[in-house]
């Protein structure tokens, strides 16, 4: 898989073997969108939860999209897994102690400001949105 050109919409296919090279893309591209500081880290953190989630649950890979719109910084992770049952449901609360696995998705939702899951048989697709700087005007 080869590096992707950087436009308003970045899309990238992943595998394991790529994983770190999709969080220096995410890494890269909200540094050039000014996300900055703790809101980079925890977007970027955010994403690599999913996309390892992808890795590991969705099918061995998947698609990621990243762009900006209206102020937020959107990512878009797509698998082609087997799918989770009741996606509403993951997620929104801390794993109990001891608990092998269920803390990406809840990691990843307390670090953005919102995270929508569809899942069906097809596969899984989460999306993740952050607060966004918008650029100076003169």
């Amino acid at each position: 898989m080869s590096e992707p050109d950087e436009a308003l919409e970045l899309q990238y296919d992943f595998d394991f073997d790529t994983l770190v090279t999709v969080r220096r893309l995410v890494e890269r591209y909200a540094e050039r969108r000014r996300l900055t500081g703790q809101d980079l880290y925890r977007f970027v953190v955010a994403v690599n939860e999913i996309t390892t989630n992808a890795v590991r649950y969705g099918g061995g890979g998947g698609r990621l999209s990243l762009w900006q719109a209206g102020g937020r910084l959107h990512c878009r992770v797509t698998d082609s897994g087997p799918g989770l049952p009741r996606p509403y449901e993951h997620g929104h609360r801390p794993v109990p102690p001891g608990s092998s696995s269920g803390r990406g998705l809840w990691l990843a939702r307390q670090w953005v400001n919102h995270l929508t899951i569809e899942s069906d048989a097809n596969g899984t697709t989460v999306t993740l949105e952050t607060a966004a700087p918008q650029p100076d005007h003169p």
